[in-house]
């Protein structure tokens, strides 16, 4: 550990080049807003011809209108092992660069072919993989140039950027369908995408050789020591630790997918006040900023309670919200749903922040990128989850046993945070 005293200023450059790149990269955050466009109605039935700027696109039931998005993430957190072991080997630019290009390419691919399968060849598999490549790419670059005793916050601002990008993508999105329709959005959202991606990328940078974080303030007091051994991805998957840090990612972020997929439809659906109705997309835009900020405020207060503390104070609050849900939306109280979402919102965003310090905590540093891309497949198996809801959902025409198994399976993700230790050196 180094000497006591401050970070360069260059440290703060990649962290919030990081946070740039991944403004742009969490478009999958927004998804509710095109779902809620390609959504069937009693007088639009699945499969049926959209008119006017979508002519070309067809209705989707439920589960149809999701499966892109899960199959996004799917892939993001397959590409985030390729993309993280670029990282570590290459240097962050390059994947950031390539991640950039990738979900350009599938956002105009999208809104090119108009169809279902557009979406998830566009969206889905080339979206998902410029996802992977370009996150996997900025967290590690950062947090290599802070000590442990301030890695929850760096972590929580770099990832907190892709959380925020709901806040600015949902309200856009909305509009850019509303003039140019679906593929006008998908088509201009892609290249901005890309112009900002490979601009940011290129700010992202390594430490120079030789280079020791400082240390914490005499007397500070937090984490525990963190390791002092630097794992090898093949020594991590021979811990049990790495498998349920993979379940808390599970849990964690099985019930933050559920909400986002579904934020403007269920807003659509509780609110009784026309404005609300109109403006469905808010709830998702409000879910971006408690998400962005759920990132930051956990990895704070993460780096002097514990991890594991944090992660105990966002899943029990969280899995009661999630049980509770299917009253409030009955009852029609906007209020109390902008409420529980942005509970489930901040939790989620906090297990973001809390995995990926997890993993350098317990495994090292040296090779987070490759480390980190193994556990975060928790995160792109818990995409299975909204894609299940989609199914119940048109099979009973409510999300309600949806939010009773999200909620179960955060309080199971709960009790196992109760038994983690960082393994034995």
């Amino acid at each position: 550990m180094g000497q006591p005293g401050s970070v360069p200023g260059r440290a703060w450059v990649v962290t919030f080049a990081g946070t740039a790149v991944n403004l742009c990269l969490g478009i999958l955050y927004a998804w509710s807003v095109w779902k809620a466009r390609l959504l069937a109605t009693a007088d639009h039935p699945a499969g049926s011809a959209m008119s006017g700027l979508d002519e070309g696109w067809t209705y989707l039931t439920d589960a149809q209108a999701t499966w892109a998005y899960s199959i996004c993430g799917f892939i993001f957190a397959l590409f985030m092992i390729p993309g993280g072991r670029l990282q570590d080997r290459y240097g962050p630019k390059l994947g950031a660069t390539l991640g950039g290009l990738s979900l350009a390419a599938g956002c105009i691919v999208a809104g090119l072919m108009k169809s279902y399968t557009g979406l998830i060849l566009g969206f889905g598999v080339l979206g998902g993989i410029g996802m992977g490549l370009g996150y996997a790419a900025a967290t590690p670059a950062a947090v290599r140039w802070f000590g442990p005793h301030q890695r929850g916050l760096v972590v929580g601002l770099v990832v907190g950027g892709y959380g925020g990008a709901a806040i600015y993508i949902a309200p856009l999105a909305r509009w850019l369908i509303e003039v140019y329709g679906l593929s006008g959005s998908f088509i201009g959202l892609g290249v901005l995408f890309a112009l900002v991606v490979v601009a940011a990328g290129q700010l992202l940078a390594w430490p120079p050789a030789g280079y020791t974080p400082p240390a914490p303030p005499e007397g500070s007091q937090g984490q525990k020591a963190p390791t002092g051994t630097d794992w090898t991805p093949a020594a991590m998957l021979k811990t049990w630790q790495f498998y349920a840090l993979v379940f808390l990612f599970i849990g964690s972020a099985q019930s933050g997918l559920l909400v986002i997929a579904n934020a403007t439809p269920l807003l659509k659906q509780t609110a009784t006040p026309e404005f609300f109705a109109q403006f469905a997309w808010l709830l998702a835009s409000f879910g971006g900023f408690v998400n962005a900020f759920g990132r930051v405020g956990t990895g704070l207060y993460s780096d002097r309670i514990g991890r594991a503390n944090a992660y105990l104070c966002n899943g029990l609050i969280s899995a009661i919200c999630l049980l509770l849900t299917p009253l409030v939306i009955s009852s029609g109280n906007v209020l109390l749903l902008f409420a529980f979402v942005g509970v489930a919102y901040w939790q989620y965003g906090g297990g973001l922040a809390l995995l990926p310090a997890f993993t350098a905590d317990y495994f090292g540093a040296k090779n987070l990128g490759f480390n980190y891309g193994l556990v975060f497949l928790g995160w792109g198996i818990a995409f299975f989850v909204p894609l299940l809801a989609g199914y119940i959902k048109d099979a009973t025409g409510t999300l309600d046993t949806a939010f009773y198994l999200s909620g179960g399976l955060l309080l199971a993700a709960v009790t196992v945070s109760r038994l983690l230790r960082r393994p034995e050196d």
